[in-house]
């Protein structure tokens, strides 16, 4: 912030609600009456002219200030005043909209009475355009004597020339894709405009003149008509930047330099576009305005900013800051009252000022720090107070406080123990009879005044809900909602978590915010599993099959699943069957003799789901009965063979994936150039054999909806595939855990690791974001020696060409674990190394040259990664002993 402010010397709003611009300020001798006006257009369309004259610094805009206030009809882009009429070279006033030029004469009349003068604008011509204008310039082109002419520049790149009253030509820049500031250079009779490639360019106004026309800038009728030049460009600059304004200042008749006002940078170049000099600005600049300097050779600049303040330079030396009372979007200097280089500034909101630099220093002084005199044992005691205060702050991470008496909505969700008597399933794709539903009844609490309520319930597909979203009034205090959603089963095969979220978003009004801090409150629910499953028939052979051994006597069916057997079955109280509603099946037996459950199905997916409610119904079991020392344990071989096909499988969509968008790229690009061929062949006037390009055309489309189609079909399946990959992988986690004894942070870490992504996506995939993930635990916290911590990981994740590295890295993962290794977050070496097991493994390698230069340690306890990547790993027992089950 400046010391100085801007002195006001007049100042006035205009309007209510309206905008401004860059080209909505002007100001110029508009009525030939030897003094300066300001002229102001509006995105509006009202025109005002002021002629200000306070009595005293610092007064507001007068009723006689305001000289003329018109309303047009279309908004006004930019405002000009220049020699614009045939005939006489007395000054007009150019008034640019979207789709027209207008040309004014500003007249005086002799008032009668004390209100004075009577100002009045007279159409003088007008030109309809027939391209959407963005800004326009002027001056002699050609180097013609007492008039000027004008060039507007359209959206689509094209510059409009007007002789006055005619219209000379247009022509269309080269390259161009978004208008840039365009000015005109008299001493080079060149347009300078700033293109959307960020460099500045300069254009003949007689290489435009002689230039192909724009209405024949065809490259067939190019070659057809053998006359005109192509539109060459004079000069270019790199900026590397885009530009806000250009403007050219001539203050010596020897020289001219063109000022060119980027995002960052200010820059000043001579008439062949070399850079004079430049100056990189340390704010966001706004809008600035060259003028003559006291010091001959310097031109000053005034530069605004985005921080209300105006700068003023001499050359790229700065001479003078000054704070303003707004954001300014055009500055000018402007001869007022005999009071030479008043600052005229207008916000995009219509303050207009007139300012001059004064040293009018600010008032405020920052108060006395209150002193004290200095007491060691209180200083001791609160700092020993305030660090109690920060280590009981961050033993949680918790944002939102875990006591449900301190929040001030509370979001709960109660789901119905009984599936719904009538199913609420809508557009289930489930090829079963029935599919049925459950309700969740969703209630909210709230405790203060919750504006802009909005409930979002959220399950995990292939599950739904019949409504997501829900759009509440104003919550008061001590009120309540509620509403009731059914969940189903919407696609053919079953989920990886049985899991909902309700979230409820809601902002609160304070005294500094009446609009409200946005706050959330969410909370997750349990779905039965009834919901995707019935009972069945129990299977004796299936392909998969774990073993899960306990510490206490197995209980019967009948007492820890009742939902899914009749208690008049006794044969159902050790074996029981699942029916998925996707067709697939599952059995449960618990042995008569020993301690242990064996879940077995055809797929291994389908193994999660019921090892994982037959634990959560075990523990609910014993928890019951106040026994803690229950657990379950895992000593069976993993699975990882069958696990490793899964994942092949989800690969090998993803490659389809990769193949079916190149396919289709391919075909669409065969598809437009067919189409460029058709439509050279019907524009021209002597029309040739389409020579079967319409049933070229015809069959590509063809094939371009079948590509389509096919990728959708894939990316369904890659959907699926990778529904049943989370599955799988949750199952492996849980077998680990068990087997392990992991702790509850270990179990995070391992989750962390193996499901990093909620889903698959084309920039990042499972493969190699688990893979990545892998191979930091193995030279961390699972490294065997220094040396493999000093191999550094790469730092960008692309699909890898194939699952080989990561199964690799899986079974050696496995591997470290069976050793002794255990997961953790810590980087020190010596603690990691202490947790390793001696023993002997392959390292992993980064590139070919570690791959030849690998050592094998002990082989003789580990065989080779090829046989472990074909066979379970077996961690303890041998797989008959681990999976043995009684049969009931």
């Amino acid at each position: 912030m400046s010391l100085f402010k801007a002195r006001d010397w007049w100042s006035t709003m205009l309007g209510e609600k309206e905008e401004f611009d860059q080209g909505c300020l002007c100001v110029a001798d508009v009525d030939n009456s030897g003094r300066d006006k300001i002229i102001v257009g509006s995105y509006m369309g009202y025109l005002r002219i002021f002629n200000p004259h306070p009595v005293k610094p610092g007064d507001g805009g007068q009723p006689e200030d305001l000289l003329l206030e018109v309303q047009l009809r279309e908004a006004i882009l930019q405002v000009e005043v220049g020699k614009f009429v045939s005939g006489t070279e007395g000054l007009h006033l150019a008034v640019l909209h979207c789709r027209k030029l207008c040309v004014y004469a500003v007249s005086e009349t002799l008032g009668n009475v004390e209100h004075g003068n009577q100002y009045q604008i007279k159409l003088m011509y007008e030109h309809n355009l027939q391209r959407t204008a963005c800004n326009m310039t002027y001056g002699p082109f050609g180097g013609v004597k007492g008039r000027d002419l004008i060039c507007i520049q359209s959206m689509d790149g094209m510059l409009m020339l007007f002789e006055q009253e005619s219209y000379a030509f247009g022509r269309f820049l080269p390259g161009f894709l978004l208008p840039g500031p365009l000015t005109y250079s008299s001493r080079t009779d060149s347009f300078i405009t700033v293109s959307s490639c960020r460099q500045v360019e300069s254009y003949k106004y007689q290489v435009l003149a002689f230039a192909t026309d724009a209405d024949e800038r065809q490259e067939i009728d190019r070659a057809k008509l053998g006359s005109g030049k192509r539109l060459v460009v004079d000069w270019v600059l790199n900026l590397g930047e885009q530009a806000l304004d250009i403007c050219v200042a001539s203050f010596n008749q020897t020289v001219s330099s063109v000022f060119v006002l980027g995002e960052r940078n200010f820059f000043c170049l001579k008439d062949n576009g070399q850079i004079r000099f430049m100056k990189k600005l340390d704010y966001s600049p706004s809008c600035f305005v060259p003028y003559c300097s006291v010091k001959e050779g310097t031109i000053n600049t005034l530069i605004g900013n985005h921080s209300k303040m105006l700068n003023v330079y001499q050359d790229v030396t700065l001479k003078w800051a000054a704070q303003l009372p707004h954001i300014p979007v055009s500055v000018k200097v402007a001869n007022l009252q005999d009071l030479k280089g008043v600052i005229v500034t207008l916000s995009d909101t219509g303050h207009l000022q007139c300012s001059y630099l004064g040293t009018d220093p600010s008032l405020f002084q920052a108060p006395r720090v209150e002193s004290r005199e200095l007491n060691q044992e209180e200083f001791d005691a609160e700092m020993k107070e305030l660090q109690k205060i920060i280590k009981e702050a961050t033993k949680t991470q918790d944002i939102v406080p875990k006591s449900e008496k301190t929040r001030d909505v509370i979001v709960t969700a109660e789901v119905s123990p009984d599936l719904d008597v009538e199913s609420q399933a809508i557009d289930s794709e489930v090829k079963a009879e029935a599919v049925p539903s459950v309700t969740v009844k969703i209630t909210i609490q709230s405790r203060v005044t919750a504006k802009k309520p909005n409930l979002e319930v959220c399950v995990q597909a292939p599950l739904a809900v019949t409504c997501e979203q829900f759009v509440f009034d104003d919550l008061e205090p001590d009120s309540s909602e509620t509403v009731v959603v059914s969940v189903f089963l919407k696609r053919n095969f079953s989920p990886s978590e049985l899991e909902g979220n309700c979230v409820l978003s809601y902002s609160t009004p304070t005294e500094l915010f009446p609009e409200g801090i946005l706050k959330a409150a969410q909370c997750t629910f349990s779905l039965p599993l009834r919901l995707i499953c019935f009972p069945a028939q129990p299977s004796k052979a299936a392909n998969h099959k774990i073993t899960i051994d306990t510490n206490k006597p197995p209980i019967s069916f009948l007492t820890i699943f009742p939902d899914f057997v009749d208690p008049s079955e006794d044969d159902q109280a050790n074996v029981l069957g699942f029916q998925f509603l996707s067709g697939s099946k599952a059995t449960l037996l618990a042995s008569k003799t020993s301690q242990r459950y064996r879940i077995q199905s055809d797929q291994l997916e389908d193994l999660w789901l019921i090892t994982k409610e037959l634990r959560l119904r075990l523990e609910e079991r014993f928890k019951k009965q106040n026994c803690k020392d229950f657990a379950c344990t895992f000593s069976g071989s993993i699975p990882l063979q069958e696990y490793f096909e899964l994942i092949d499988r989800h690969f090998e969509l993803r490659l389809n994936e990769e193949k079916l968008q190149e396919l289709l790229s391919q075909r669409a690009a065969q598809f437009r150039a067919i189409e460029r061929r058709l439509l050279t062949r019907f524009k021209d006037k002597t029309p040739a054999p389409l020579q079967h390009l319409d049933t070229l055309l015809e069959g590509t489309f063809r094939e371009v909806i079948a590509l389509a189609d096919a990728a959708v079909e894939n990316q369904a399946n890659i959907f699926q595939a990778f529904t049943k990959l989370k599955s799988a992988t949750h199952l492996v986690i849980m077998l680990i855990s068990l087997w392990q004894k992991l702790s509850t942070d270990q179990v995070a870490i391992l989750e962390a690791t193996f499901l990093p992504l909620a889903e698959d996506t084309k920039e990042m995939g499972w493969e190699e974001t688990v893979d990545a993930a892998i191979s930091y635990l193995l030279r961390t916290c699972l490294s065997k020696s220094s040396k493999e911590q000093a191999l550094s990981l790469s730092s960008q994740l692309c699909m890898p060409k194939d699952t080989s590295r990561l199964k690799k890295n899986i079974t050696l993962f496995c591997d470290r674990l069976a050793k002794g290794g255990r997961l953790s977050l810590c980087t020190d070496s010596a603690t990691q190394q202490a947790a390793v097991m001696p023993g002997g493994c392959v390292t992993i390698p980064e590139s070919d040259l570690e791959e030849r230069t690998v050592i094998l340690c002990s082989t003789a306890m580990l065989p080779h990664h090829g046989q472990i990547t074909k066979q379970k790993f077996k961690p303890g027992l041998s797989g008959e002993s681990a999976e043995e089950a009684e049969e009931p």
